[in-house]
């Protein structure tokens, strides 16, 4: 009989999503960036397609009415930030912007927004638009992304954890869109008869900003229009248990919560270098940094352009550190249940919630 140690060694893929809190130190960070790279004229290498929003952070509004429409923060995250509703400003001010990320994404409209968020400033009827964050309802950051691709077993210390080899090329696995969940959203477990062993995965998720086929490394960055806090979530027993199941084990409805922002490339500046944590009810489950990726962000990019085209509104999961469930000893593991609340931090993006229900 084949041991599990012998199946994790065979290509066992650690992936996730997680999230951390945007401070005012990243927000000042990224102001002084803009002035130096203004001084000297010159294009910061994090700021992503020209097209794409420049120092902006986004939501997602789940409205009465169930549709699911574009916000705008403003400030570090916290109680009383406020948030700009793209729809009702359009409507109090007469004017046209992309009502969701990915319409944004898609049509390059950025400067329709930032426009929008001026005048929602400077005009009385504009400020109708402005609601607490607090009082939010999250919605999907995204909804129809026509690939969501997933880097596993992409952290060292992860690969030794399980024992591992370190992989030659960036191993990659996919899932669909009904595994798409909001922040704050419950994550419904499905039945024992179908799975038990659930497990969290944070991980830093790439948006892309514009097309891009055979992107050479150096120019990588280039392609991203932001990042945002995901959680890979899986069934254990259906991925290793039942054959070798990945598509099963990784993509049952919800089981890819996103949020809660979606951060402009240019104010999170180097993506190879963010801290990142993983807690259940309160205790830390995974604390590491994108520091110990195997394949960098710009070396993901280049792989996944080699073989085939991504879009702008794709998205890529790019791994979990060490701390799963599944990397423990056998008789420590403990699987997540109906209850349980997870949070996933990623430095300048905030944290990503969830309970299991």
């Amino acid at each position: 009989m084949t041991s599990r140690r012998q199946v994790l060694r065979a290509g066992a893929l650690g992936a996730g999503v997680a999230a951390m809190t945007i401070s005012a130190a990243a927000t000042a960070a990224a102001g002084a960036a803009h002035a130096a790279q203004a001084a000297g004229g010159g294009e910061s290498p994090y700021a992503g397609p020209r097209t794409m929003p420049r120092g902006l952070v986004f939501l997602t509004l789940r409205n009465d009415d169930g549709t699911e429409t574009l916000g705008v923060k403003t400030g570090p995250v916290g109680e009383g930030n406020a948030v700009l509703d793209v729809r009702a400003a359009c409507a109090h001010l007469g004017r046209k912007a992309p009502l969701t990320l990915e319409q944004m994404l898609h049509e390059g409209s950025a400067a329709e927004v930032e426009a929008l968020v001026r005048a929602s400033r400077e005009s009385p009827e504009g400020a109708r638009a402005w609601r607490e964050e607090s009082r939010i309802v999250h919605g999907r950051l995204l909804r129809n992304p026509s690939k969501i691709v997933c880097v596993g077993l992409n952290y060292r210390r992860h690969a030794l954890e399980i024992g591992a080899p370190i992989p030659k090329f960036p191993v990659l696995f996919n899932k669909y869109n009904n595994t798409l969940a909001a922040h704050g959203a419950p994550l419904h477990l499905p039945p024992p008869d179908v799975a038990v062993k659930f497990d969290y995965e944070t991980e830093l998720v790439l948006v892309v900003g514009r097309q891009a086929r055979d992107v050479p490394e150096a120019e990588a960055l280039s392609v991203l229009a932001g990042y945002c806090v995901g959680n890979d979530f899986s069934a254990r027993d259906l991925q290793w248990e039942t054959g070798g199941q990945w598509m099963i084990g990784k993509t049952l409805d919800g089981f890819a919560p996103l949020g809660p922002y979606f951060v402009s490339a240019d104010l999170v500046g180097d993506p190879n270098a963010l801290a990142l944590e993983t807690r259940v009810n309160g205790a830390v489950r995974q604390s590491s940094n994108t520091n110990d990726f195997i394949f960098n962000v710009q070396q993901v990019i280049a792989y996944i352009t080699r073989h085939f085209t991504l879009e702008p509104g794709d998205i890529v999961f790019t791994g979990t550190p060490q701390g799963v469930i599944m990397g423990m000893p056998k008789e420590k593991q403990v699987w997540l249940k109906p209850g349980d609340h997870v949070a996933s931090r990623i430095e300048k993006l905030g944290e990503l919630e969830f309970t299991l229900t």
